[in-house]
């Protein structure tokens, strides 16, 4: 894949592309050659409560180097959101299981040649260990990954957030029957079953809550099934801390890291000061003032493996013989 910039705009095509129960999903297809299909297939999945449409800048960057990037949103989310948010049962196992699983399937269908990679924000980067078929992929990078376990949040900021997300979101979402995040400018509007399980995650993947404040354990059974399939992806993955991501500190991106134990794991870390900023935080990765550097960045790692920065952590894959016991 020539590292060159193409010079022609990249074509943007909206469809939707159904997920694995058939719920229609909003997505965007990013692409520079109508002649051809493309070698590679960039999914890029969403933070959570942030529409697709974020990531746009990055999905034509992409694009203009060759690859066919696809944007979506998951159900409840922008082009994915049903009449009424307060009947739609949805946690983020089903962004997974089903949403996320709904794209690489029709990848598979659809360009059955191509190299996949994935790229995820924040619980994007979670999503493909929910995936029956995350053994195509072909490298993981991930920004600020991890699945919002209050301890691990930035110590300065750890109380106030999680009075914001974890007893005023689930109060609202009580009162509202969904989370109305918009009213309150705390990102999207959330279905119940999302907002719910962020609030009362603890520290284990195993442990969600799925429905309700008042939801009943979860069984045994369902817990595993969880985390099932997170020990068969055996990509290279690389793990972006942003120094400033008061979501994604470094204990969080780790917690969710060792769940990959199939994947050599790469996790590097970026500080605002390399290029002269006062503040990145948990989002700022995917605008485009960083088109010049950690764009280009990213793109060669996807396209080659090689890492550019030191890490600061490396987890080698492991052997895998109990697929569903993690251990932290």
């Amino acid at each position: 894949m020539s590292p060159e910039l193409q010079t022609e705009a990249p074509i943007e095509s909206p469809i939707q592309i159904p997920a694995t129960d058939g719920y229609p999903l909003g997505a965007c297809l990013y692409y520079s050659d109508a002649l051809h299909l493309p070698q590679t297939v960039a999914i890029i999945n969403c933070a959570t409560g942030v529409k697709a449409a974020y990531y746009a800048r990055y999905a034509k960057f992409l694009a203009a180097h060759g690859y066919l990037a696809i944007t979506y949103d998951y159900r409840g989310i922008g082009a994915s959101r049903p009449a009424s948010l307060r009947r739609l049962k949805a946690t983020k196992f089903d962004w997974g299981s089903k949403d996320f699983e709904g794209i690489m399937s029709w990848v598979i269908k659809n360009i059955p040649d191509a190299k996949i990679v994935v790229v995820g924000h924040s619980i994007g980067g979670v999503l493909p260990g929910f995936s029956a078929s995350n053994g195509r992929i072909d490298r993981l990078l991930t920004v600020g990954a991890q699945f919002a376990y209050w301890q691990d949040y930035a110590e300065h900021a750890r109380y106030r957030m999680l009075l914001k997300w974890h007893v005023l979101m689930p109060l609202a979402t009580t009162l509202a029957g969904f989370f109305p995040g918009r009213l309150l400018g705390w990102l999207e509007d959330l279905p119940a079953g999302v907002a719910y399980e962020w609030a009362f995650r603890g520290a284990t993947l195993s442990q969600r809550h799925s429905s309700s404040i008042f939801s009943k354990p979860v069984k045994h059974q369902e817990r595993c099934a969880n985390t099932h399939y997170f020990a068969q992806l055996h990509c290279p993955l690389l793990a972006y801390s942003i120094s400033d991501d008061n979501f994604g500190t470094p204990a969080a991106v780790m917690r969710l890291l060792r769940y990959y134990r199939g994947s050599d794991r790469t996790h590097v870390m970026v500080t605002p000061g390399e290029f002269a900023l006062s503040e990145i935080g948990h989002f700022a990765f995917f605008h485009d003032r960083f088109g010049q550097n950690l764009w280009p960045e990213s793109l060669a790692w996807l396209n080659t493996g090689n890492v550019s920065r030191q890490a600061v952590n490396f987890l080698p894959s492991e052997p895998i013989s109990e697929p569903d016991t993690y251990r932290f």
